[in-house]
C-alpha cells in the first residue's frame, strides 16, 4: 500500500518534489513504525488492567511474544502496522511541495497517537464504538476517514503553495500521470489483500468471508470506475481526464472497505458507485474553502470513508454470527435505524478526534520545527533543497537565477547532483572528447578557408621581395594584410592565420601563381 500512495501522491506533485514524496513514505514507515511498535500497539490493543480501558489501552510496549501466543500476536501487528502508516501516508499528500520534510518527520512519529486511538474504540477487545455495535471491518472510518479528516486540518494549518489560487480553483497539471495511473493498479492490488485479510484467518467460515471480501471489492472499484467514466465523457470534449478514472476509483475502494466481507454483489456495485459519485461532487471541496489538497485526499478518504460507514448501515447482512457485523443487518436488510445511528455517532468521533489531536500535534511540532518550508525552498523544490536531488526540466534553474543566491541555498547548489543523466564522468570525458574534435575540424575549416582565399587571390607573379608591393591582377589586395611580412627565405608569419590552422608559417615559392604551402608544426600544439 505504501507503494502504491507514493506512486499515486509523486505522480500529483510537481516533477520536482517528487522524490521527496517517495521519502515521506519511507518515512511513515521507519519513523511511524518505531513509535507504533514501541506503544501504538499498545494503546490499541494493550488490555492490561486497571489503566486499560475502553477509551485507551495500556500494556504490551515494544511488541513481542512467546511461542504461545506469538503468531495472532504478531499477525495482527503486522497487519495493524499497515493500517497505522496508511492513514499517516494520507496526511503527507495534502502536505505535499511545502512542508519541512524535517518538521514531517517528527509529525509522523507523533501521528501514531491520530491513528491508534481510534483503532482502540472500534477494533479494540473493549472498545466503546465496538461494544456499540459500530461497523468497520477495514477502515472506511478508523484509516481512511480520520486520515483524510486529518490531513485537510494539516493542509489548512500549512496553507496553500505559493501562487495557488492566484488564477482560480482549477487543479494544476500533473506531475507524472503516468506514475499516477501505476500507483492505482498497486493500490487496487493491496486493496484486495488489505480487505480480504481483515477477517483475520481462514479457518472455519472466515475464508468464505474472505472471498466475498475480495469480490465485492473488485465489484465496487468497477462500479466507481464507471461512474467516473460517465462523468468525464459528459464533460465537453468527452475526454477520459486522468484524475477523473482514478478518483472515483479510489473513492469506490474506499467506500466498500467498512463493509467489504458483508455486501452482495450487487450491493457491493451500488456502493462503489456511490463512493465513485461522492469523490467527484466533493473533489472541488477543499479548493472552495482554500484549502489546498495537491493529491484530491479530502474526497476520497474524508468524505469516501464517511459514505463507507453510512453504507454498511443501509446494506449489510447480517453475519450469523461469524463475528463481523456484531449481530446486526443495515437498513435494507430489515435491520432498523439502529446501525445507521451508530455508524454516524462513529463517523462523528472519528472526525472530532483527527481534527483536534491533528492540530495539537502540528501546533507543537512547528514549536519544534517549523512545518512550512521557506519561500525560496518551496520554489526550488523539496527534491532539490532536502535531498540535493537536482531534475533537468522540472523549472529549478529558473528559480535559482531569482533565488539561487540565498545564503541557503549556495552550499545545496554546489552539491546537488543532476538525476537524469548517465555516470556524470562519463559526461565529462565525453565533453573533453567532443571539445578537442571541434578544435581538430576548427583547425581544418580554417585551413581550407585560408587556401581557398588565396587561391583566388594571391597570383603571385614572382617572388615577393618588397613588403609594400601589390599583388599582380587582385587591384587594391594586399599581400600584408593576409600573409605578413615576409622574412629572408620568403616565409610569411601571420600571426592569427597561423594560429587559427595551426602551423608556425606559410611560403608562397610557385611563380605560376599556384602556392605551396610548407607547414611547420608548432611546438606548443596540444598533444591529444
Amino acid at each position: 500500500m505504501q507503494t502504491g500512495f507514493g506512486m499515486l501522491e509523486s505522480g500529483c506533485v510537481s516533477v520536482k518534489n517528487e522524490a521527496n514524496i517517495m521519502m515521506k513514505n519511507v518515512v511513515d514507515v521507519v519513523f511511524g513504525g518505531t513509535t507504533y511498535w514501541l506503544f501504538g500497539f499498545s494503546m490499541s490493543f494493550g488490555n492490561d488492567p486497571p489503566y486499560s480501558s475502553p477509551f485507551l489501552g495500556f500494556g504490551e510496549y515494544a511488541v513481542d511474544a512467546d511461542l504461545s501466543i506469538m503468531g495472532p500476536v504478531f499477525a495482527s501487528f503486522m497487519f495493524q502496522l499497515s493500517f497505522a502508516t496508511t492513514a499517516t501516508t494520507i496526511v503527507s499528500g495534502t502536505m505535499a511541495e511545502r512542508c519541512n520534510f524535517k518538521s514531517y518527520c517528527v509529525f509522523s512519529m507523533l501521528n501514531t497517537v491520530v491513528y491508534c486511538i481510534p483503532a482502540r474504540w472500534v477494533w479494540g477487545p473493549t472498545g466503546f464504538l465496538h461494544d456499540m455495535g459500530a461497523i468497520d471491518i477495514a477502515g472506511s472510518g478508523a484509516v481512511h476517514l480520520l486520515g483524510g479528516v486529518s490531513g485537510y486540518v494539516a493542509a489548512y494549518m500549512l496553507g496553500p503553495r505559493l501562487g495557488r489560487y492566484d488564477r482560480g480553483t482549477d487543479p494544476l497539471p500533473l506531475g507524472n500521470p503516468t506514475s499516477c495511473i501505476v500507483g492505482l493498479y498497486i493500490l487496487w492490488w493491496g486493496w484486495l489483500a488489505f480487505n480480504s485479510g481483515s477477517t483475520f484467518g481462514i479457518s472455519g467460515v472466515k475464508w468464505k468471508f474472505a472471498a466475498r471480501a475480495a469480490t465485492s471489492t473488485m465489484i465496487a472499484s468497477i462500479g466507481g470506475g464507471l461512474t467516473g467514466a460517465a462523468w468525464t465523457l459528459a464533460k465537453p470534449g468527452k475526454i477520459f481526464y486522468v484524475m477523473d478514472i482514478v478518483n472515483p476509483v479510489l473513492g469506490s475502494l474506499v467506500a466498500v472497505t467498512a463493509g467489504c466481507a458483508l455486501f452482495h454483489t450487487f450491493d457491493a456495485f451500488v456502493v462503489g458507485i456511490i463512493g465513485g459519485t461522492t469523490v467527484l461532487l466533493t473533489s472541488g471541496f477543499a479548493d472552495w474553502t482554500r484549502v489546498d489538497d495537491p493529491v484530491g485526499a479530502t474526497p476520497v478518504h474524508a468524505f469516501g470513508g464517511f459514505v463507507g460507514l453510512i453504507c454498511v448501515a443501509l446494506f449489510a447482512e447480517d453475519d450469523k454470527g461469524a463475528g463481523f457485523s456484531n449481530g446486526r443487518a443495515g437498513l435494507f436488510r430489515g435491520g432498523g435505524t439502529y446501525l445507521l445511528k451508530v455508524q454516524l455517532f462513529a463517523s462523528l468521533c472519528i472526525s472530532v478526534w483527527a481534527a483536534a489531536i491533528t492540530f495539537v500535534l502540528l501546533w507543537i511540532t512547528n514549536k519544534l520545527i517549523p512545518i512550512r518550508m521557506e519561500p525560496h525552498e518551496e520554489l526550488l523544490g523539496a527534491d532539490f533543497v532536502e535531498h540535493l536531488v537536482r531534475r533537468r526540466n522540472a523549472g529549478i534553474s529558473a528559480a535559482l537565477s531569482v533565488v539561487g543566491s540565498h545564503p541557503e541555498i549556495v552550499h545545496v547548489t554546489d552539491a546537488a547532483a543532476t538525476i537524469g543523466q548517465t555516470n556524470p564522468r562519463h559526461d565529462r570525458l565525453l565533453n573533453k572528447m567532443q571539445e578537442l574534435n571541434l578544435r581538430r575540424w576548427s583547425r581544418i575549416k580554417h585551413a581550407t578557408t585560408a587556401i581557398s582565399i588565396f587561391k583566388r587571390k594571391a597570383k603571385i607573379a614572382n617572388v615577393v621581395k618588397q613588403s609594400n608591393q601589390t599583388v599582380k591582377g587582385t587591384g587594391a589586395f594586399n599581400y600584408i594584410d593576409y600573409l605578413g611580412v615576409p622574412d629572408p627565405d620568403g616565409w610569411m608569419v601571420n600571426p592569427i592565420l597561423c594560429r587559427s590552422t595551426g602551423h608556425e608559417s606559410i611560403q608562397f615559392t610557385n611563380e605560376t601563381g599556384t602556392r605551396n604551402v610548407n607547414r611547420r608544426l608548432r611546438v606548443s600544439q596540444q598533444k591529444y
